[in-house]
């Protein structure tokens, strides 16, 4: 599955959630930047999987509760159904739905936001998917992980052997994404560039054969390397 050459053109998006009222919130909000084009709205998750299938949407914004297929369904539906291109999906959850947001990392969401995020935050965390990163709200992530350990498997019957691969550089890396640090936060906690962290976490991607800096989250909690606090 390749991704799209890069353009100058408008991100695509899609957007899925069963509120009407909603939808044409952020239809306004999104439309109002030159560089993103809302290309269409799904109620429903098998709406949303279908129009997906057919428009190859750059990102699909994505409710995580809806009638007939929830948001974890759908993602897992659009990330497995090998599209020609890949469609990535972010994420829309409330704190009292937080339960649902580790099965969407796991089903292949490029990250996830609170359903109250501030437009600015919300066009930003669309470029940024579309741009092929990962969205990991440090705040949101530290919460969810800490409160739904339960839902992780027990370190000792998770495969770690992969960590073997990294240096004890790129081992710490991997710890500071995990705790929800940029590239550029990593860098001032361990005195080197950027550029050189940018590098290292590319490294870790490759090694451990992970999609994004999300599946690196989720791996690094699995593994046991980070544990949520008590």
């Amino acid at each position: 599955m390749s991704d799209r050459v890069a353009s100058a053109r408008p991100v695509r998006i899609l957007l899925a959630d069963d509120q009407p009222l909603l939808r044409t919130g952020f239809r306004m909000v999104l439309g109002a930047e030159d560089d993103l084009d809302v290309v269409a709205e799904a109620g429903d998750g098998v709406e949303a999987v279908e129009l997906s299938r057919r428009l190859l949407p750059d990102v699909v914004l994505m409710d995580v509760r809806m009638p007939r297929m929830d948001g974890v369904a759908a993602t897992r539906a659009i990330v497995d159904a090998r599209l020609p291109v890949r469609v990535r999906v972010l994420m829309l959850t409330t704190f009292d739905l937080d339960e649902y947001v580790v099965g969407a990392l796991r089903a292949g969401a490029s990250g996830f936001l609170a359903k109250d995020v501030p437009a600015e935050d919300l066009i930003a965390a669309i470029r940024t998917v579309a741009a092929g990163d990962a969205v990991v709200t440090p705040r949101i992530l530290r919460r969810l992980l800490d409160r739904f350990a339960e839902l992780l498997p027990d370190p000792a019957a998770t495969p770690a052997a992969a960590l073997n691969a990294l240096t004890d550089r790129e081992r710490e890396v991997l710890v500071q994404v995990a705790r929800g640090l940029s590239n550029a936060e990593i860098a001032a906690v361990l005195s080197v560039s950027e550029t050189t962290i940018k590098t290292h976490v590319g490294h870790v991607l490759t090694k451990l054969r992970l999609r994004d800096r999300v599946q690196a989250v989720v791996l690094a909690y699995e593994s046991g390397l980070v544990r949520p606090r008590a």
